[in-house]
């Protein structure tokens, strides 16, 4: 990842014009994100390459104007209730099964395509009102695949303080974030044009409160600019970093037949073969907690970067103001003092007592703080619906010879893809169920 002339010891490295230090102790994480979360703001390090895509939107801002947005922002979110939006997320797993379905028997399937069309779908539904068209699907997954390809290298340069801008790279990843930006900027335009010739309209989808969002202490409106900031905010990290887990979980359940078949009798169980309802969500632990122990083993967002704005010490260093502070979920999760065999698959983990400190320290799928995401509940909802509909009615089981091979882009995903065999169930099945319970996935690669 760097040059020879980098150093690197006790969690620095030392670049030609800035220092980065990895942080993987529980106290100073709480110190960085939640108690003195002002003093360490988002880093500039990526900041850069993702106004292209996001603009000044909440994902990137800081300070007083992420403030703000957050005021404003809150709200809007907040009308598109999980309970409401739920028949959406329905209609949206409808539709990837019948995709599914058309699947050619036999064949493997590309699950983390599917995982964000689905996702995507959702997000686009609970945005606009409308479902997310598969020409569209397929742009927003090559074009954004591309760019975060591109867009992690260019924030390594950046990190190290060096003008990403005079390499080739940095412009294709700039086109790319061009093509997803300009889908979203045309939605939004729709939907402002309808509103202008008085045609009838949504009134309660997210787009609907963001035209009405309002900051409580200044009065001010989103701009047309800033409303498609927050729009393409709201649909890459409500939609990407909830595929990227999908698409692992579903590789994690199909390495294990307990846990699928666990999965489907609870499905069974919870609402058989009517379709699921918003009240059939609590009765569904099991599915939960495989994908909470999925975020664990595979966190979309594995790092999270902060800068310094003063001289800080922590564990007998000196950082300058400036300085890069990442903490890292992904080494946080597999931490072997704070989680009881921390590289195994293990869901049931999530019941045992032993496990509450861990999740009180040490486990930040969605970070920590004031800048937690506030999609947290929206995409826990949505994962564990199409984990346990998809169990109800499909077996998913390995590809002989393909092991994904984890890799670090702007949200974990995996270097070759992940693809599975996918069989719908018959009704005359009768499960058994295997004794194993536990298994070790494959490990990210360098």
């Amino acid at each position: 990842m760097y040059d020879r002339s980098y150093s690197m010891k006790m969690g620095q490295i030392s670049t030609p014009l800035r220092n980065v230090y990895f942080v993987n102790e529980a106290k100073l994480i709480d110190r960085i994100l939640i108690a003195e979360a002002d003093q360490f703001p988002k880093s500039n390090a990526m900041e850069r390459m993702l106004r292209y895509l996001l603009g000044n939107g909440i994902f990137v801002s800081n300070g007083e104007t992420w403030r703000q947005q957050r005021r404003m922002l809150d709200p809007a979110f907040e009308s598109a209730r999980v309970q409401d939006v739920f028949p959406l997320m329905r209609d949206a797993v409808d539709a990837l099964k019948d995709r599914l379905d058309r699947a050619a028997r036999g064949q493997p399937v590309a699950v983390d395509v599917e995982t964000t069309h689905v996702t995507a779908d959702i997000i686009f539904r609970t945005i606009f009102s409308r479902p997310f068209a598969r020409e569209e699907a397929e742009l927003i997954f090559d074009a954004f695949g591309k760019f975060q390809e591109l867009a992690y290298s260019q924030g390594i340069w950046t990190m190290a303080g060096l003008p990403a801008v005079i390499f080739l790279r940095y412009w294709q990843a700039a086109r790319h974030a061009r093509e997803i930006r300009g889908l979203l900027e045309r939605a939004v335009e729709e939907r402002l044009s309808a509103v202008a010739g008085g045609s009838r309209v949504p009134k309660r989808d997210i787009l609907a409160s963001l035209l009405e969002a309002q900051d409580p202490l200044t009065g001010k409106r989103f701009t047309r600019r800033e409303l498609v900031d927050q729009i393409a905010v709201l649909f890459l990290a409500g939609h990407e970093t909830s595929a990227s887990a999908l698409a692992w979980a579903l590789y994690l359940i199909a390495m294990q037949p307990h846990v699928q078949e666990r999965l489907h009798q609870e499905a069974m169980a919870a609402f058989g073969g009517r379709e699921p309802e918003f009240a059939d969500m609590r009765r569904l632990r099991f599915a939960r907690d495989v994908f909470r122990e999925t975020l664990r083993l595979y966190p979309p967002v594995y790092s999270f970067a902060r800068d310094t704005t003063r001289c800080e010490r922590m564990r007998n260093k000196e950082l300058a103001p400036g300085s890069v502070v990442l903490i890292s979920p992904w080494l946080l999760h597999r931490h072997r003092k704070l989680w009881d065999r921390p590289d195994v698959f293990d869901p049931d983990r999530f019941q045992r007592a032993e496990t509450k400190d861990s999740l009180r320290c040490a486990y930040l799928p969605f970070s920590a703080g004031p800048r937690v995401c506030l999609g947290a509940s929206f995409a826990m909802q949505e994962a564990v619906l199409i984990i346990a509909a998809l169990a109800r009615d499909f077996r998913f089981t390995p590809v002989e010879g393909h092991v994904p091979e984890p890799i670090a882009r702007l949200t974990l995903r995996s270097a070759n893809g992940i693809r599975l065999l996918v069989e719908r169930r018959t009704s005359e099945e009768e499960v058994e169920v295997p004794v194993t319970a536990t298994s070790e996935p494959p490990l990210i690669g360098a």
